[in-house]
């Protein structure tokens, strides 16, 4: 035997089983260990964050109160200074004009250039979500030099105030801020959601104070919506009409509770507001706290109106929907508000995404007023549009994705808009591209172009205008009732209340009494401060990858799934209810409708108006044969490549490159004359084609100029990426042939098949984006 080898063990049956039966309770243990300490550090961090979480709600209500008794000032991320209290005017208003002074490290303002105001919304909240941020319009047109003002407003109104006393201030600020830059164009205007409206308003009674104006997410169409999308616009018939704002506005010893307002913005999405906004708090409370706190400065700041001011909103605008009607009348009915008196150039922002104004309350006016595109040249009138995609409604003014594309590329094309013929337009945003054609001439990462567009586009993105049909029954019904609580039931109201009442009732508000429960005002919130100073010392955060916080956080979408449930079925009910009673043919018998809605006083053209449409005619008729070398040049452009009827930004700064090389632009006060000759050869062009290119040899008398208008427009051409194949080179032939020059082209470099082709389309004939809106709808 060996003894250096080991003697054979014999393999017991039972050796092996045992061996894995303590493997697999090693594995066992092993899980129990690792749940059991992944329980206790989810344990652990989420006591930790409902304590820090209550200290944030705990800083939130502090804030509330220190901005209360500051006297809630606008939430602006820019200094100012008042520079016109509009509570010392004659009429006088709780609002005031703020100069906005530039950050440091931005260019020191010019006042020759085009100064920017911007008008925020009084709806519920306080001002200052236009300057919420730096990367916002007014960040924008600083680092560009311009003048920055800023239409703000106080807590509490001014007795006997209404809104047309507050058109009456905003009309006097415009009016100082040209006064103080007389060398400027007419300033920018911008209007925020609600300070849309008053905009469209304030132009249509003073268009001589005004330039361009940016209607950003702003509702002017208030019937208007697609079906299953758009409840909020159903909550005015469900409530019987206007007489709840002046039950409101009782209870509130004659002034308007704008906490209201922002309660109904809540209730639109409960999942965010009842769980998602919280929860974001509580589960990312190590980072979101500064966010948090900022938002809720501005969210948390509840202002009030007059109630004559909220009547008026409400039996005008929300329900009555007479402004884009022309209904709206001035107290002493000498000014009637006419929105086709606008002169100045609209810009209109919205997205498919924002529940409160969608795209058919912004942009349905505009087949109220005018009944072809036509009809908008003729009225001189430029309109120009841009749709986002996905953004929410609150995105349109803070987001900074938005500001550096939309914002930025409207601001910043602003003096194109400005040229752009008379016409209805889609500002479509684009990434550039290293091979893009003419890239030298885009400022920035985006492109934006301005496609001509028709009435049956604006059309095309609702589902059809026949449901607004029983608005106008929540519009009679609405008087109906309103009639019958002004004479029933105010005057015992009024009576009962006083200011002791109405604030017990403002601070009842779960708006505002969550924040007062939840602030250093309540001695049971004391211990917070230092129990999570103490919690931050200690602080230790679950992994993200533990899986009971993963656990959690299907939980958490699980809730957010169901409240959203909640809301979709309500709003289907609120909907079917709403359409049943104010669909309902005995109803409509009742209160009078007939076949039709009159969404305009004058459906029909009146004589004065087809008189003006003559003498227009008249006056451009004379023009085919008469005008400037500017005239001539543009006429050219117009001809050889007509859509450029509609621009983008490209073909436009080459053509001032060029223009100034012909010398017809010879100061930037030429941009004038350039603005009116490119509408008023638009026009021409758009009245008669034919007899357009027999007047041009009369413009160009020179061979040089004829030879310039040729090269220019053919630099435009290219520097926007394409000639227009067969088309453009035809219509280049007629011109030349006409102006007595060789017809061929100035380069026979050739065009890239997928661009001829595409360009070979006329701009008239290419369809538009519907199925893009349909898809969104």
């Amino acid at each position: 035997m060996d003894l250096a080898t080991p003697p054979l063990t014999p393999e017991l049956p039972g050796l092996s089983l045992l061996s894995a039966s303590l493997s697999n309770a090693g594995q066992i243990f092993r899980m129990q260990f690792e749940t059991f300490a992944a329980a206790s550090e989810y344990l652990y961090d989420r006591f930790q964050r409902h304590w820090l979480t209550a200290d944030v709600l705990r800083e939130r209500g502090n804030q509330y109160l220190a901005h209360a008794r500051s006297g809630k000032p606008p939430v602006l991320a820019f200094d100012y200074e008042i520079i016109m209290d509009g509570r010392t005017l004659p009429d006088p208003a709780n609002y005031a004009l703020a100069r906005i002074h530039p950050p440091a490290g931005s260019p020191p303002t010019d006042p020759a250039k085009r100064p920017f105001v911007v008008i925020d919304p009084r709806a519920g909240h306080g001002p200052g979500i236009g300057g919420f941020k730096i990367d916002s319009g007014i960040g924008i047109a600083m680092r560009e030099g311009h003048p920055c003002y800023f239409v703000m407003f106080f807590p509490t109104p001014e007795p006997g105030q209404t809104i047309e006393s507050v058109t009456k201030a905003e009309y006097a600020f415009l009016a100082r801020v040209n006064e103080m830059h007389p060398d400027a164009s007419q300033p920018l205007v911008i209007g925020n959601c609600q300070g849309g409206w008053a905009l469209m308003m304030l132009a249509a009674a003073a268009p001589k104070v005004v330039g361009p104006i940016l209607l950003a997410g702003s509702p002017v169409s208030y019937w208007a919506g697609v079906r299953g999308k758009n409840p909020m616009r159903y909550s005015g018939g469900l409530l019987g009409g206007t007489w709840l704002a002046s039950f409101a506005g009782d209870l509130g010893n004659g002034r308007f509770d704008g906490a209201y307002l922002v309660n109904n913005f809540e209730l639109l999405n409960p999942a965010n507001t009842f769980w998602g906004k919280p929860y974001n708090l509580f589960a990312n409370i190590d980072t979101e706290r500064e966010r948090f706190l900022e938002f809720e400065r501005w969210w948390g700041g509840h202002f009030l109106l007059n109630k004559a001011e909220m009547e008026w909103i409400t039996q005008n605008l929300f329900v009555g929907n007479r402004l884009s009607a022309g209904d709206v009348v001035s107290a002493n009915g000498r000014t009637r508000i006419d929105l086709r008196n606008i002169r100045s150039p609209i810009v209109v922002f919205a997205s498919w995404g924002d529940n409160i104004t969608p795209p058919q309350q912004a942009l349905n006016w505009i087949p109220d007023l005018y009944d072809s595109v036509e009809d908008i040249r003729l009225n001189e009138q430029t309109i120009v549009y841009c749709l986002h995609e996905k953004i929410g409604h609150l995105g349109i003014f803070v987001s900074g994705a938005v500001a550096r594309r939309e914002t930025d590329k409207l601001v910043g094309t602003l003096e194109l808009i400005d040229v752009l013929p008379p016409g209805l337009y889609e500002a479509v945003i684009e990434d550039t591209r290293p091979d893009m054609p003419g890239r030298e001439y885009v400022r920035g990462r985006f492109h934006v172009r301005f496609e001509p567009r028709t009435m049956s586009d604006i059309l095309a993105l609702d589902d059809g205008r026949e449901d607004e049909r029983a608005f106008e029954v929540v519009k009679r019904v609405a008087g109906v009732n309103q009639g019958l609580y002004d004479t029933f039931v105010s005057p015992w109201l009024r009576l009962m209340s006083n200011e002791l009442t109405a604030e017990t009732t403002r601070n009842l508000n779960p708006a505002r009494f969550e924040r007062l429960w939840f602030s250093d005002a309540n001695p049971l919130c004391w211990p917070l401060a230092p129990l999570a100073g103490l919690v931050r010392h200690k602080r230790v955060a679950a992994k993200p990858d533990n899986p009971f916080v993963q656990a959690e956080k299907r939980v958490s979408g699980a809730v957010e799934d169901a409240l959203d449930h909640y809301r979709d079925v309500r709003d289907r009910m609120q909907e079917q209810l709403f359409t049943t009673v104010y669909e309902s043919p005995l109803l409509q018998a009742l209160v009078g409708l007939g076949q039709g809605v009159v969404r305009r006083r004058e459906q029909a053209h009146t004589w004065m108006e087809e008189e003006f449409r003559k003498l227009q005619r008249n006056a451009l008729d004379g023009a085919f044969d008469s005008g400037s070398t500017l005239d001539g040049m543009v006429r050219t452009i117009f001809f050889t490549k007509p859509d450029m009827l509609g621009f983008d930004e490209r073909p436009f700064n080459l053509l001032r490159e060029e223009l100034a090389k012909a010398g017809v632009t010879p100061s930037r006060a030429a941009i004038a004359d350039l603005k009116q000759t490119l509408k008023h050869q638009a026009l021409l062009f758009l009245l008669d084609e034919d007899r357009a290119l027999a007047g041009l040899p009369a413009l160009l008398p020179t061979e040089e100029l004829r030879r310039k208008a040729l090269e220019t427009a053919y630099s435009l051409a290219r520097a926007r990426g394409d000639l227009g194949g067969d088309t453009f080179q035809q219509r280049y032939a007629r011109v030349a042939q006409r102006l007595g020059l060789p017809t061929a082209l100035p380069s026979a470099e050739p065009e890239p098949a997928s661009t001829k082709a595409e360009a070979e389309t006329p701009p008239a004939a290419k369809p538009a984006r519907r199925s893009r809106a349909k898809k969104a709808q």
